[in-house]
């Protein structure tokens, strides 16, 4: 079942490199949106202040990155450009810090693209080229900083350019922890009407639609010519002092999707009972 083999098992998805060059460009553009993520996981005050802190301790030369997953046992990591301009007036990660970076080691990180979606026609082209010109492996969108949920047509021509181009849509599929965004815009119900619509994209749910994963691993058993991937992100059990803190795989009906949050054996239940249920 599985349909895309560019993230394996020994493959993790980081959405924030902690490199010296990435970081220096994100502490004066991290939305203002993204602030109640400090609170939530680094149990901190959400101000842009704490931010530039946490940026200055985590900053990690590239070659010290490359260890880390190398000690974690990671083959590659998946890196992407974060573009939300019109909504939110940054450019978190810029696809070309991303290009630099998966350049210099092409070996262990893999490139996808951010784009800004309401910028329509122009915002396809500059993907295209990111592909074709730059060798970027796939899309990379977020529902919850864009506005919109990934059903909305504003999305349609990048989910055709996807297609047409041969190459996966990577989208946050979860709740958000910003204050501003319903939760409603990362469900994954939004992902079955991009399915059903597009039968031949390659799509990865990010963070596999927790807390919603059962609806998740629905969608792998609903679509079977085109199953959307439930991707898991959590933390890793890399040695002490590695900065390696994501680790994602891409799963089949037949084995478990995990989760933050404990929802992993709940999970393991219902793949295991369709299982029983389709071999008989």
């Amino acid at each position: 079942m599985h349909r895309w083999d560019l993230i394996g098992d020994d493959d993790i998805n980081t959405s924030l490199l902690s490199s010296p060059d990435l970081l220096r460009h994100t502490v004066d553009n991290f939305p203002d949106e993204m602030l109640g993520y400090l609170r939530v996981f680094y149990k901190t005050e959400p101000t842009q202040a704490a931010f530039r802190a946490r940026a200055g301790a985590i900053a990690t030369p590239l070659d010290d990155v490359i260890a880390a997953l190398d000690a974690a046992g990671i083959a590659r990591t998946l890196i992407t450009g974060f573009d939300e301009r019109s909504s939110c007036g940054k450019t978190f990660i810029p696809n070309e810090i991303v290009a630099d970076l998966a350049a210099r080691r092409p070996d262990r990180l893999i490139p996808f693209a951010g784009a800004d979606v309401l910028r329509g026609k122009a915002a396809v082209a500059e993907f295209e080229q990111w592909v074709r010109g730059r060798g970027f492996k796939g899309l990379s969108l977020r529902p919850f900083m864009i506005g919109l949920p990934a059903d909305d047509r504003h999305c349609y021509p990048f989910y055709a350019k996807c297609v047409e181009l041969g190459v996966p849509l990577s989208i946050h599929t979860s709740a958000n922890w910003t204050t501003t965004a319903v939760n409603d815009l990362g469900h994954p119900r939004h992902i079955d009407v991009v399915a059903r619509d597009f039968p031949e994209l390659k799509i990865v749910m990010s963070h596999a639609g927790y807390p919603w994963v059962l609806e998740a691993v629905l969608l792998a058993w609903k679509y079977p010519n085109s199953p959307p991937i439930a991707r898991s992100t959590w933390r890793s059990r890399a040695p002490a002092g590695s900065r390696s803190s994501a680790s994602g795989r891409t799963p089949s009906p037949t084995r478990c999707c995990s989760a933050p949050g404990g929802s992993s054996s709940a999970v393991r239940r219902w793949t295991s009972s369709r299982s029983s249920a389709l071999s008989r």
